[in-house]
């Protein structure tokens, strides 16, 4: 099975291209910076991360490019792809992408830009319980105030 599941702050704005051909496709890259849990860099204690190549192709492409800026934290799962081409240098060069299949965010919409981009203040959510579980406010008794089908 090939399945990866990782969450990091993207380390610039996504770099978008479009296929040629009948049906243009596009192409996101992406690098995502994941810390290593528990793991701490010698020299001055900051956490060190690894810094994953991700490739979206056509709506988690378009997605990407028109809602992912630098710095945001998003959550992908996919695929790991490898691949290797011969460089101007005659050089082989191996490649290691993640291929993603679903890709989301991972912090709430004013925790990335400190605020809620200048428009009306929206009312606060729930806040999770140790459990990770929200808490449902109090005065929902019918089911049609969750969002469940």
């Amino acid at each position: 099975m090939n399945k990866v599941i990782l969450m990091g702050r993207l380390t610039r704005d996504p770099e978008v291209r479009y296929s040629q051909g009948e049906r243009s496709m596009a192409i996101a890259r992406y690098t995502l910076a994941v810390d290593r849990r528990g793991s701490k860099n010698n020299s001055d204690g900051q956490p060190t991360a690894d810094f994953i190549n991700c490739i979206a192709f056509d709506k988690r492409g378009e997605f990407a490019e028109k809602y992912f800026r630098q710095g945001m934290r998003v959550l992908i799962s996919g695929r790991i792809q490898t691949g290797n081409y011969t460089n101007r240098d005659g050089q082989k060069v191996y490649t290691t992408d993640a291929i993603v299949d679903e890709q989301e965010f991972a912090d709430s919409k004013n925790a990335g830009n400190g605020g809620n981009g200048g428009g009306t203040a929206a009312a606060p959510a729930p806040s999770p319980i140790g459990d990770g579980f929200m808490n449902i406010p109090d005065g929902l008794d019918e089911l049609d105030g969750l969002p469940f089908n």
